[in-house]
């Protein structure tokens, strides 16, 4: 009988995917090279930014950094993968600009080193935790996923990190828990656009418990790789891929469990365009523009968008 493979509702087909040999192939040349792990690494936590050098200069350091992580093959998306050096200098990230293509120069004195984050709220054991010493505990995997902005665009990233719900167990939320709201750094020092006081700085999200602890929710630590440089939101961010970008909130420094639902940054900013679930779904138009299509990043590629960016299968039931 012969082998049938059935897709699952993520991948694209397989004549659109970068060779996997391509992308390993850079990691194992830089183990060749001598370079350590995390785990005998002193990390660079100052400045982010090679000077005069470019994204490619600044890439240097953090590729320098490796992370052991099991590639974990459920989680591969057969199309092309976007680019590291597009995706390096392509970001979302307020706190510092509003300009996409900016904020990779403007994160040179963004410090990600030392880094705690505190869980707490309804929680038998509430903790806080240095992010390195929780990198050590917890078992690292790599997952590429499809990644979707509110803004129609999108791209595909090997993201690096553990499924929220180890650390939601560590923790151990009571039965009254119910939503998880996390909150993100506060430094208008480094961070220029926080000095604009017209918005509610810092920036916070939220998520259903269920949803916090779905298989497919990950808190990231590492790209490509390699641990996080900032402009992706380092040390350590979300990833809900069936959700649009923004509530995949970066650099958290608090994560609490409540019994109420929380508000979100930019529903509390423009409550008519910016919901809290933000689902992906092509049948529902942001107000200012259609989300039936999406522009990848890199290859300006155009697809139809898929429901929950294609990870029905996983996450469908959370809204029935």
């Amino acid at each position: 009988m012969p082998y049938i493979k059935i897709p699952k509702g993520w991948e694209i087909p397989e004549n659109q995917v970068t060779p996997e040999s391509d992308y390993i192939n850079r990691r194992t040349f830089i183990k060749k090279m001598g370079i350590a792990s995390i785990g005998g690494l002193s990390l660079i936590g100052t400045t982010a930014c090679a000077k005069g050098k470019g994204v490619e200069g600044q890439l240097e350091a953090f590729r320098a950094q490796p992370l052991a992580a099991t590639h974990n093959s459920q989680f591969t998306v057969t199309r092309q993968m976007t680019d590291e050096v597009v995706a390096a200098t392509y970001n979302n990230f307020y706190e510092f600009t509003m300009a996409k293509d900016r904020v990779w120069k403007l994160v040179e004195q963004f410090e990600t080193r030392p880094w705690e984050i505190e869980i707490s709220g309804l929680v038998d054991k509430p903790m806080t935790l240095d992010v390195d010493e929780l990198i050590k505990q917890m078992p690292l995997e790599e997952r590429i996923y499809r990644f979707r902005c509110v803004e129609t665009w999108a791209m595909v990233v090997p993201w690096i990190g553990f499924p929220m719900k180890a650390l939601l167990e560590k923790v151990q939320p009571k039965s009254s828990a119910k939503y998880v709201q996390m909150v993100t750094f506060m430094n208008p020092d480094v961070a220029p656009h926080q000095n604009n006081s017209r918005l509610p700085w810092p920036y916070f999200e939220g998520l259903t418990l269920a949803e916090a602890m779905n298989d497919l929710t990950l808190l990231v630590v590492g790209i490509y790789g390699h641990i996080l440089p900032p402009q992706h939101g380092a040390p350590i961010r979300l990833i809900v891929p069936w959700k649009y970008g923004f509530k995949s909130i970066k650099s958290i420094v608090s994560i609490e469990l409540t019994d109420r639902k929380p508000r979100n940054f930019w529903n509390v900013l423009l409550p008519r365009e910016y919901g809290f679930e933000a689902n992906v779904n092509p049948n529902v138009s942001h107000p200012r523009w259609s989300q039936a299509t999406e522009r990848m990043i890199g290859s300006g590629d155009r697809h139809p968008t898929v429901i929950y960016n294609g990870y029905a299968d996983a996450v469908a039931h959370l809204y029935q």
